[in-house]
């Protein structure tokens, strides 16, 4: 409902609008007079609105409204000269894309503006992740003074299974990931916003360390289920997969100051760019990610990996959704209405409609960072298999 008034607002403001830069020629007009002309002006410039409203929204125009806006100060014109059409059209043009972003409920994803950006938020942002490195290197990773090894240690003692072993790290570290989220609202009361996400971090960043090393240790372990490396094509098909899978993981580069607690962390509700695709881009990322890699390796180990990693996005689909139905209330689920969990559903079905500029959604700073740190990843490759092995977790 809250959308619909909003969308009768911006119709009106939009016909006026164009009915200001609307010209006609008079001398082809049955009634030439002023009066005449800002009414005809009016009528068809509210007709071009309305198609605008429908073909970037979701919304529905009623036969009843469009008789309405037909009746109100109509004049018979006989046709438009070309100045006129050619200002209406760039009028309505520029106007689709504002309207557009006037009716999102949600962010515009990814935005990031230079101007807006302070050199010592951006230079406290590299002293905490330069000092959050050290220590996660000198408390967790380094054999002589971190607990890694030993919590490594720990949950191998529970089986002999390598396959058992990664599902227990992985359901460890989705207790604590989705548990402290889902406390999130509670937490930052008792202990602000900043402080929480610390405590997220300092929790969560070790598991998750520990968890990609122990993968890339043990990808090759338990039974060879196939064998495709060898297949022309196969390479390049991980590769290509591999890499559109980062562009949906992660959408946290969206805020990376709030994920170093520089800025105030916030519960984002993001609208536009890959979320038009899926609401939920992280669970299609690792669905792509693990099939990439499980087709690639082709052992029971990664296989294992891939079931555990993939079953705790689902969940994460359901609880995400359930925080931020909790967070906005009727905005969330108008979102909701016009995106989809399953890759471009909404947009097939009709209840997406994407803008003619699009494209323009991922030409942003973030997703360039989410392509060079793509690349960066896999050149790095032998260097994170080198490590790894010198842990020996």
């Amino acid at each position: 409902m809250a959308s619909s008034c909003r969308g009768v607002q911006l119709l009106c403001s939009l016909a006026l609008n164009n009915s200001i830069h609307a010209s006609f020629s008079t001398t082809r007009l049955r009634t030439t007079t002023p009066q005449a002309s800002r009414s005809a002006a009016l009528v068809n410039s509210a007709g071009k609105a309305i198609e605008v409203l429908e073909s970037t929204t979701h919304l529905f125009v009623p036969r009843t409204t469009r008789r309405l806006v037909s009746h109100v100060g109509y004049c018979n014109t006989r046709r438009w000269s070309s100045e006129a059409r050619a200002s209406v059209e760039d009028s309505s043009s520029s106007s689709s894309s504002q309207l557009a972003a006037a009716l999102l409920v949600g962010e515009d994803a990814a935005v990031f503006d230079p101007s807006n950006q302070k050199t010592s938020s951006w230079l406290l942002f590299t002293l905490i992740l330069g000092v959050s490195l050290t220590a996660l290197y000198v408390l967790w990773i380094d054999p002589n003074t971190g607990y890694g090894g030993a919590f490594i240690d720990a949950v191998s003692s529970v089986s002999s299974s390598h396959e058992a072993v990664i599902l227990i790290i992985l359901f460890i570290f989705a207790l604590v990931h989705s548990g402290l989220a889902s406390l999130r609202g509670e937490g930052e009361k008792l202990v602000g916003e900043r402080a929480y996400r610390v405590l997220y971090a300092v929790l969560s960043l070790p598991l998750a360390v520990s968890a990609v090393v122990y993968f890339i240790n043990h990808r090759s372990d338990g039974l060879q289920l196939w064998q495709v490396q060898t297949v022309p094509g196969v390479h390049e098909l991980v590769w290509v997969v591999s890499f559109v899978s980062f562009f949906f993981l992660y959408p946290s580069t969206f805020n990376l100051l709030e994920v170093a607690a520089v800025d105030k962390p916030k519960m984002h509700m993001w609208e536009t760019g890959i979320m038009r695709i899926t609401r939920h881009p992280q669970m299609v990322g690792q669905v792509l990610w693990c099939f990439a890699h499980t087709l690639w390796i082709g052992s029971s180990f990664t296989l294992a990996t891939s079931l555990g990693l993939v079953a705790h996005h689902l969940f994460g689909v359901w609880h995400g959704d359930k925080r931020l139905a909790e967070r906005y209330g009727e905005s969330f689920q108008q979102l909701k209405q016009r995106t989809s969990v399953i890759p471009f559903a909404a947009i097939i079905d009709g209840r997406q409609k994407l803008p003619a500029d699009y494209y323009k959604e991922f030409l942003r700073l973030p997703y360039f960072v989410v392509a060079g740190f793509t690349v960066g990843a896999y050149l790095s490759q032998p260097l994170l298999q080198s490590a790894s092995r010198y842990l020996n977790w």
